[in-house]
């Protein structure tokens, strides 16, 4: 449609809808299931919730059932037969209404009376390189409150439904959840979209950009794969990224059904896992089980050999903290991540990790979460004794699945249908070692990194690590105070353009810069580029959970927080050492072009004496929302302890403020 065909008449229109309309309607018939104690003793607005439920067209005898809540992140609008009338934001939530169904439908065929509301959420694939990723991050927090508040706007449930899929809804539906943990409640993972045959993965067709600046691709190639990537309407993407680690985490929690992470979106299983988790919470709420008896510091610390056992997102190092948090327990520290790490190799071969590759819903058949959780079992690492939302401890539902159908069947039909043996997707501990496959994350610290970093050390490509399994890298700095300058750089074939040897340094694009941005745009260059493995990643930003390659984040304190990152210069010699074995590293400023090498006390001196790069300062687009956030979760233990609201802590930093700001006003 064109400007010339929407005239001033089509806009104004002629007033014939009118003719139709009416200014009465006939009330529902019935009347409400209430006694006179009711009438005496409750609440006008339980009363009143009636009548609403009667005028939205519940059968009137129903309308006093038991009230469940489910809060779900759907987007868009789909007609009756899933042709799109309006698009949602991205796959993860466009046809999560369907679980939503399935979850009602269990409900009301079991006596309750379903309720749905929505927040639904944004797509960090949509906005990468672009100011929309300045939410995506403080959009986490902000859901969650509101989810929380509607949680507690329907003040009869008897328990809540969380269904949810990508990066920061289901992060926000956890948080929510687990900030409600006096009620029972379940998540719904909302699943993965299916691999297209013949087709790029979801991660990779995000780098035809960069790949045809360098003439790698053409445009009919480019255009073809950026069509076909997404093989089915819905679900997260192909990857273990952040959507897909969120799901395996919930999972890991005991605060989703076993063998729930990573469906495939749309198909029968899909449909019949949110079938049963609703006939999950009902039983909770029967028995009166709340999350809080779940969501323990024994859950958390199994999530965390969870996460390191598939190796999964960084971006996690910022969701379990905050979900512990908000259920009331200590956050896990860098300590706890690290002993995690320890324990355990990384045991399953997915996207993007490798060696083979294999998509989500493949780990999924293989035996998905139970799998690998059966392997952390004989390892002796798991409580067993954990609650989770069957009713059941872990070492329980794990003795059920070692047996089941369920197994068998999944595990069967990957090999009938690909051709894959599940034990080569989700390995033992043996196997895992002798496929190269060593423990995933490691933090290093150093002159450039005084409170810390963190790499996911088993994605860096094996061809530029050492045979003692260290990498190792000097080389000279490119700094760059924007991601859109740093990803013109690496797509540039011109004096300015990024070589190999080159150390890339993003920095100011921590929380205070850009709301702690994704940086998946350059990563994810890299990886496609002959000589991106030879090029390191220095950020005080955070990574997309499909960044591979050597990609050091959330270096701290930030460059605007007075980080020496921000003190580098171009052609400053930066090393990195990161150890595979013991999982330590190092990132350090070891000279500069003028003064050539320096020790340690000369660099740290040179770093303390030099002023902030001039370039890098707060993005002029950042949204007051996400400046407010930034300076909350700085004053709640920043990036390290997850970026929540610590509320306690928020009210005794103004309280201290407003008492010296009173002392300089009485000193004046």
């Amino acid at each position: 449609m064109s400007l010339q065909d929407i005239g001033l008449d089509a806009i104004l229109g002629d007033g014939a809808p009118l003719a139709t309309t009416r200014t009465s309607g006939e009330g529902p018939h019935g009347h409400l299931p209430i006694d006179a104690r009711m009438l005496r003793e409750a609440p006008s607005g339980d009363l009143f919730g009636l009548t609403q439920n009667a005028g939205m067209g519940w059968r009137a005898s129903e309308v006093a059932r038991d009230p469940y809540l489910i809060v779900s992140t759907q987007g868009g609008l789909r007609a009756a037969d899933g042709r799109p009338v309006a698009l949602g934001l991205h796959t993860g939530h466009w046809e999560i209404d369907r679980l939503v169904g399935a979850a009602a439908e269990a409900f009301a065929t079991h006596g309750g009376l379903p309720f749905s509301v929505m927040c639904s959420d944004p797509c960090d694939g949509r906005t990468q390189g672009t100011t929309g990723m300045f939410d995506s991050l403080p959009y986490r927090n902000d859901a969650a409150i509101t989810m929380r508040r509607l949680i507690r706007s329907l003040p009869t449930r008897r328990g809540v439904l969380g269904v949810a899929t990508c990066d920061k809804g289901l992060p926000a539906m956890m948080l929510a959840l687990a900030g409600c943990a006096d009620l029972p409640g379940v998540i719904v993972p909302g699943g993965v979209t299916l691999p297209a045959r013949g087709a790029e993965d979801a991660g990779k067709v995000q780098t035809i950009g960069a790949r045809f600046a360098h003439g790698l691709i053409d445009l009919e190639h480019a255009a073809a794969m950026g069509c076909r990537a997404c093989g089915s309407p819905g679900g997260g993407c192909q990857f273990l990224g952040t959507a897909a680690t969120s799901q395996v985490i919930a999972e890991a929690l005991g605060i989703a059904l076993p063998h729930s992470a990573l469906a495939p979106s749309g198909e029968p299983v899909w449909t019949d896992m949110a079938r049963r988790s609703a006939l999950a919470l009902v039983r909770l709420a029967a028995t009166g089980m709340p999350l809080s008896r779940i969501l323990t510091r024994e859950a958390v610390e199994n999530a965390l050999l969870v996460h390191a056992a598939f190796g999964g997102s960084t971006n996690l190092l910022l969701h379990v903290p905050a979900i512990a948090h908000a259920a009331g327990l200590a956050r896990p520290t860098v300590r706890d991540w690290i002993a995690a790490n320890r324990a355990t190799p990384r045991l399953v071969d997915a996207l993007p990790n490798g060696p083979r590759h294999h998509p989500t819903v493949q780990v999924f058949m293989a035996g998905g979460v139970p799998e690998v959780m059966l392997h952390l079992r004989d390892m002796g690492l798991l409580h067993l004794d954990a609650l989770t939302v069957t009713g059941q401890t872990v070492g329980e539902n794990l003795a059920w699945w070692e047996g089941s159908d369920a197994r068998r069947r999944a595990r069967e039909r990957l090999r009938e249908l690909d051709g894959v043996d599940p034990d080569a997707v989700i390995m033992g501990p043996d196997a895992a070692r002798a496929a190269g496959m060593t423990s995933a994350l490691v933090f290093p610290v150093g002159n450039l990194a005084p409170d810390g970093a963190v790499i996911k050390a088993t994605a860096i490509d094996p061809s530029v690590v050492d045979a003692d399994n260290v990498y190792r890298h000097s080389g000279p700095a490119r700094v760059f105070a924007s991601e859109r300058d740093a990803i013109r750089a690496i797509k540039s074939k011109g004096d300015d353009a990024v070589r190999a040897g080159d150390v890339v340094v993003l920095a100011g694009c921590g929380p205070a810069g850009t709301g702690m941005e994704e940086t998946y745009q350059l990563t994810s260059a890299l990886k496609y580029l002959p000589w991106g493995k030879h090029v390191p990643v220095l950020t005080d930003a955070r990574f997309s959970g499909v960044s591979t390659g050597a990609c050091i984040g959330h270096v701290g304190p930030e460059a605007l927080a007075g980080g020496p990152i921000g003190r580098l210069r171009d052609g400053d010699t930066v090393r990195i050492e990161i150890d595979r074995n013991t999982l330590q590293g190092r990132i350090d400023l070891v000279g500069t072009q003028a003064e050539g090498a320096l020790g340690a006390d000369a660099a740290a001196a040179l770093l303390a004496a030099r002023t902030p790069h001039p370039a890098i300062a707060a993005h002029p687009r950042l949204p007051g929302d996400t400046r407010l956030w930034a300076a909350l979760q700085d004053a709640s233990g920043g990036t390290w302890g997850g970026c929540v609201y610590d509320v306690d802590t928020i009210l005794e930093t103004l309280r201290a403020g407003r008492e010296a700001l009173a002392a300089r006003e009485r000193s004046a």
